[in-house]
């Protein structure tokens, strides 16, 4: 009876075994038939797959960092970073005063200050999340939607770079007196008749505002790669996007 039990529990081990090597074989064909998708064709292989997606973003982070972090980075595109709204009605009341005429243009221009102050930060951080994408990740973002590597990038670096730029955001608030300003302007706001006191997390704002813009410029870069054959500077990318051409 025993030796049945055994032979029989042994069976039973074969077709588990057996099952999960059908699901695995199965799992097996289902990849081979995504790379065979993606690089049939053209000759192109999976390593030039990952290869020129990554080479895609370097170039879109690279022209966004360098972009962003020169003077008048922010403050000068289309990625200028306004004024809370909290502020705006602060300010309107406070342009009254005199002194503070001016006060919406010089808080502005001391908030992209401060944003072209810490986008430097961000290239190792880009560079380090573009380092660990996988084949896998690059073919599905190479056939993916027009933004689909830069919200990859932005999913797996935003919370990391929100807490670099933050204290680089907080220093240079400080540098440029935007911090003792906005102070000034709260503290005057603070002893109008009829107001209720404010103090928004002015370097909380401005670190925000200014991923929203790094992301911008990247997805912007991204899109002029996948639609203008002219902006595949080197073979590598000519090749990889040939294929996303027909897709």
């Amino acid at each position: 009876m025993k030796k049945i039990l055994t032979f029989l529990l042994c069976i039973a081990l074969i077709q588990v075994s057996n099952a999960q090597f059908g699901k695995l074989k199965k799992a097996a064909k289902k990849a081979e038939s995504k790379v065979a998708e993606v690089t049939g064709g053209n000759g192109i292989s999976k390593d030039e797959i990952g290869n020129g997606l990554k080479e895609a973003l370097n170039v879109g982070v690279g022209n966004a960092v360098e972009f962003l972090s020169a003077e008048n980075g922010y403050l000068g595109s289309e990625y200028k970073i306004l004024l809370p709204d909290e502020a705006i009605s602060v300010i309107k009341k406070v342009k009254r005063v005199p002194g503070f005429e001016d006060a919406d243009k010089k808080m502005i221009t001391l908030m992209n200050r401060a944003a072209e102050n810490a986008a430097n930060k961000a290239k190792p951080i880009f560079v380090s999340a573009i380092k660990k994408m996988t084949i896998e990740d690059a073919m599905n973002l190479l056939m993916g939607n027009n933004d689909a590597a830069t919200r990859y990038l932005e999913k797996s670096t935003n919370t990391e770079l929100f807490n670099e730029f933050m204290p680089v955001v907080q220093n240079s608030l400080d540098e440029v007196n935007a911090t003792k300003y906005w102070n000034s302007i709260a503290k005057t706001y603070n002893r109008l008749p009829m107001t209720k006191d404010v103090d928004p997390e002015l370097d909380r704002y401005v670190t925000n505002r200014a991923l929203v813009g790094l992301f911008g410029f990247v997805e912007k870069k991204e899109l002029d790669i996948r639609k203008n054959k002219s902006s595949r500077t080197t073979e590598l990318l000519s090749k990889v996007f040939a294929k996303q051409d027909g897709k």
